[in-house]
């Protein structure tokens, strides 16, 4: 019983330790890191480097506790924060504190945060961008949508019933006929004097069975059709 009270209380120590010596890391630097094109090493390092600032409060670790820490060969973290320096990841500041003589540096992690927020950043007005265009490309169809109605409606000389407007819809929403197929077949059934949507929608049909997708193939079609006749 005693053995289980001392494992709580030791757990419970455990636990608190690990509470204090918590490291905040920017959530953006996890799930950008591969889009910023950081391998998982390089990732671990920024990690490193945050944790030894935070917790440990040292602004400069050597290259022999970072590759102990990491487990990783000699040269690798050297190699690697040249890297990180050169895309502007992370500085080296500088310090001469002039009562002491004392001369120190730091590494300085502003450019990762400055590349975090310009990712994130880009990432939104990359999205306020895609909104924006869906909102134009429904306005765009809607308007085509309309233009296509009153070209009917010229064509019958009346406005169209519900049942017509309807199978108007149905013919670019559910068949995905193209709108200038559409009003091909318009044409032809007015050049036949058929001018009623049966007609129209026997036409579409025909030229869908014979892969007729564009106003070329269905002028081409419509030739050869003739042509026969």
């Amino acid at each position: 019983m005693a053995m289980t009270e001392g494992w709580k209380v030791w757990a419970k120590g455990i636990s608190f330790g690990m509470e204090v010596g918590m490291v905040n890391l920017p959530y953006a630097l996890l799930s950008h890191y591969r889009k910023l094109r950081l391998s998982d090493t390089e990732a671990m390092l920024l990690i490193q480097l945050l944790a030894y600032q935070q917790v440990e409060h040292n602004d400069f670790p050597s290259i022999d506790e970072l590759e102990q820490r990491m487990g990783t060969s000699t040269g690798t973290v050297s190699s690697i924060i040249r890297r990180l320096m050169k895309d502007g990841w992370i500085t080296i500041d500088e310090d001469n504190d002039e009562t002491t003589g004392i001369h120190s540096e730091r590494y300085n992690l502003s450019g990762m945060y400055d590349r975090l927020g310009q990712c994130i950043a880009e990432e939104r007005a990359a999205a306020r961008q895609h909104a924006k265009d869906r909102v134009v490309s429904v306005q765009q169809q809607e308007e085509q949508e309309r233009n296509l109605f009153v070209i009917f409606e010229k064509e019958f000389a009346r406005p169209l019933s519900p049942m017509e407007c309807e199978t108007i819809s149905g013919w670019l929403d559910q068949d995905g006929y193209p709108e200038e197929l559409i009003l091909l077949s318009l044409k032809e059934a007015v050049f036949a004097g058929k001018v009623h949507f049966r007609y129209i929608d026997r036409i579409l049909l025909e030229w869908s069975r014979n892969r007729v997708q564009t106003a070329e193939d269905a002028k081409a079609y419509a030739q050869k059709f003739r042509g026969r006749s």
